[in-house]
């Protein structure tokens, strides 16, 4: 089975992507399942049910949602091969840009749109700077000059990733970026393989449930900002 690791900040235009891509890959014969992993709540599982799409939903709740995602992926890549498809998707929140939900000899993606701003790429983080595709989206609402700077950032951010221009709504471009899927790496486990980039260091009082303000209630991993003047 292909495990392919979806990422990128919310609204994005991730799940229309996927969605784009899995039709794409159905024409072409294949089964695909997607894991949607997110904070609160989804409503991304209706969307890939309309599209006949087998789809699972993990909700981190108060944990972070890519530290939810690495210690679950296990399981759903155990979920994938029960289903039987080729192709198993997992699309993370993303939330605070920091996070890298990708693994080692897995194709990892990053979706990210041309109106963050030009410094936004910079700002992404492991997520893009590790990924091995970035596709930016929301290419028709910005002028080619636009697009050519973002990308231009994008690539000085990651300069060995390859760089897709999608159009999550009308497809555009989904075709081939179907094709660039066809050649992932397949995998029988998970198990034992490594994150491309360490997770955020975490556990600290208020990630135990502390609400206090003040040094006497912090313990654990803390970082003090140093001012100068």
């Amino acid at each position: 089975m292909r495990l392919i690791t979806f990422s990128g900040p919310p609204s994005s235009g991730k799940t229309a992507v996927i969605i784009s891509t899995i039709r794409a890959l159905k024409n072409n014969g294949a089964d695909v399942a997607v894991v949607k992993m997110d904070c609160l709540t989804s409503d991304d599982k209706e969307l890939y049910q309309k599209e006949n799409i087998p789809v699972g939903v993990g909700l981190s709740g108060n944990l972070c949602p890519d530290h939810f995602f690495i210690t679950n992926i296990e399981q759903c890549f155990e979920w994938g091969i029960k289903k039987g498809v080729d192709y198993l998707i997992t699309e993370s929140a993303g939330l605070c840009n920091r996070c890298s939900p990708h693994i080692s000899g897995v194709m990892a993606v990053c979706v990210i749109d041309n109106l963050m701003g030009i410094n936004t790429p910079k700002k992404i983080g492991p997520m893009l700077k590790m990924a091995d595709i970035v596709i930016i989206t929301k290419g028709d609402i910005v002028s080619q000059a636009e697009r050519e700077v973002f990308a231009f950032k994008v690539r000085q951010a990651n300069s060995k990733c390859l760089i897709l221009n999608v159009n999550g709504i009308t497809g555009q471009g989904c075709t081939e970026f179907a094709t660039i899927l066809s050649e992932a790496q397949e995998h029988d486990a998970v198990t034992g393989e490594k994150l491309r980039f360490a997770m955020p260091a975490a556990v600290c009082s208020y990630c135990l449930g502390e609400k206090k303000i003040g040094k006497e209630y912090q313990l654990g991993n803390t970082r003090k900002v140093e001012f100068l003047d």
